[in-house]
C-alpha cells in the first residue's frame, strides 16, 4: 500500500473513482511479489504494477468494472512455460489480482500506522458475498505480505527497518545514502564531535554525538534492527557490540581484518560473551565483491543486510540451482 497511498490519496482529492488491484497470490517465476499494487483512476491514470507491463492492460479493463459499480473481482494469470510467449506472463509465472475500489479506512489506518511508528496487520477477505472485507490486528516486525488461505490475505505494515551504523567514517555516509534509498531509517553514532556532523553525514536520519549507549537509549535493538559498526577500535567495538549481542537483531556486522577480528574476539571472551554470542558477529562485514573505496564497501556491507533480511545467501544468481529469483513479498 504505501508504495501508492500518495497517489492514491491525490486521486480522491481530486474527485475521481479509484481501483486498487493487488497481487494476492505468486506461482513459479512471478514477475511481481505479493502485495504489488497498481491503482487506477476514472480519468485514466494508472500508478505502480502487479506484473511489470505483462497483464496491466487487461487489468485495467477489468478494474472499469468495479469503478462503474461491480463487485471486486479476484483474477488469475498465467501459462505455460511452454506457450510463454503467447499470451499473458512471458515468465511462465502464474498470479493472482485482487481489483477494488479504494478504502478510505484502510488508507486512514495504513498512513496512521506508519507516521505513528506502529505496526498492523490489514487482513483481506477475497471471494464470497463479503469480498473486500477488512480486518485490522497488531503487525508483525517486517512488513510483509502473505496469502493466509483461499479466502484471505493479509499483509503486514511496520515502521521502516533501522540501520545503526558507529563510526562516523566516509563508508557511514555512503551507506547511509544507499540504505535510504532501499528503504532503511539510518541512525549514525560516534563520540567525536568533528565527525559526527551534518555536513560528513547529510544523508543520515539521526546523528547522535556520543558514546554507543546514548544511540541505544534512542533505539533499542530488535528484530527489525540491523547493526554496522564501523570503528575498529577497541574503545567504541564493544560499547556498540554489546548491546547488539544482547538483542534480537538479525545482522551484527563489525569492520576490521581478521587480525582485528580475532583481537576483537579475546576482547569479548575476556567481557564474559560467548563462542556462541561471538559467532553472530559477521567480520570482516560485507559481501566479497572486491571492494575498496568507501562507496564499494557501503554497496557490499548493504548487499549483506539485505541478503540477511531476504534470508538468502548472497551468492550469484547464475550458480542458484532452483528456487525463486525475487522474494514472496514487497519488502518495504
Amino acid at each position: 500500500m504505501r508504495e501508492v497511498l500518495d497517489d492514491v490519496r491525490r486521486m480522491l482529492k481530486a474527485g475521481d473513482r479509484v481501483a486498487i488491484a493487488t497481487v494476492v497470490d505468486t506461482r513459479r517465476s512471478a514477475p511481481r511479489p505479493l502485495g504489488s499494487r497498481l491503482a487506477l483512476s476514472s480519468s485514466g491514470e494508472m500508478v505502480g504494477s502487479v506484473s511489470g507491463g505483462c497483464v496491466e492492460s487487461d487489468v485495467a479493463l477489468r478494474a472499469e468494472e468495479v469503478l462503474a459499480g461491480g463487485p471486486p473481482l479476484l483474477l488469475r494469470y498465467g501459462i505455460s512455460d511452454d506457450d510463454a510467449f503467447d499470451v499473458g506472463l512471458p515468465c511462465g509465472g502464474e498470479i493472482e489480482v485482487f481489483v477494488q475500489p479504494a478504502d478510505p479506512e484502510e488508507l486512514d489506518r495504513v498512513e496512521a500506522a506508519l507516521e505513528s511508528g506502529r505496526r498492523l496487520s490489514v487482513t483481506t477477505t477475497l471471494a464470497g458475498e463479503d469480498a473486500g472485507a477488512k480486518a485490522y490486528g497488531e503487525g508483525e516486525a517486517h512488513s510483509a505480505a502473505t496469502r493466509t488461505d483461499e479466502r484471505t490475505f493479509t499483509e503486514h505494515y511496520a515502521p521502516a527497518p533501522v540501520m545503526m551504523i558507529f563510526g562516523a567514517v566516509d563508508t557511514a555516509q555512503s551507506l547511509c545514502r544507499m540504505a535510504k534509498a532501499v528503504g532503511f531509517r539510518t541512525i549514525v553514532s560516534d563520540a567525536r564531535g568533528k565527525f559526527a556532523t551534518r555536513e560528513r553525514l547529510p544523508d543520515a536520519d539521526e546523528i547522535v554525538v556520543g558514546w554507543p549507549a546514548m544511540a541505544y537509549d534512542l533505539h533499542a535493538p530488535d528484530e527489525a534492527t540491523y547493526v554496522v559498526v564501523l570503528t575498529h577500535d577497541a574503545r567504541f567495538d564493544e560499547p556498540a557490540l554489546g548491546p547488539a549481542l544482547r538483542s534480537a537483531t538479525p545482522y551484527i556486522g563489525a569492520l576490521g581484518s581478521r587480525r582485528a577480528q580475532d583481537a576483537r574476539r579475546r576482547r569479548l571472551l575476556n567481557a564474559g560473551y560467548t563462542e556462541d554470542d561471538i559467532t553472530r558477529i559477521r567480520g570482516p562485514l560485507g559481501l566479497d565483491v572486491g571492494a575498496v573505496t568507501p562507496a564499494e564497501t557501503a554497496v557490499s556491507i548493504l548487499a549483506e543486510v539485505l541478503a540477511v533480511r531476504a534470508g538468502r545467501g548472497g551468492g550469484p544468481l547464475s550458480q542458484k540451482a532452483a528456487g525463486r529469483i525475487h522474494p514472496e513479498t514487497v519488502a518495504s
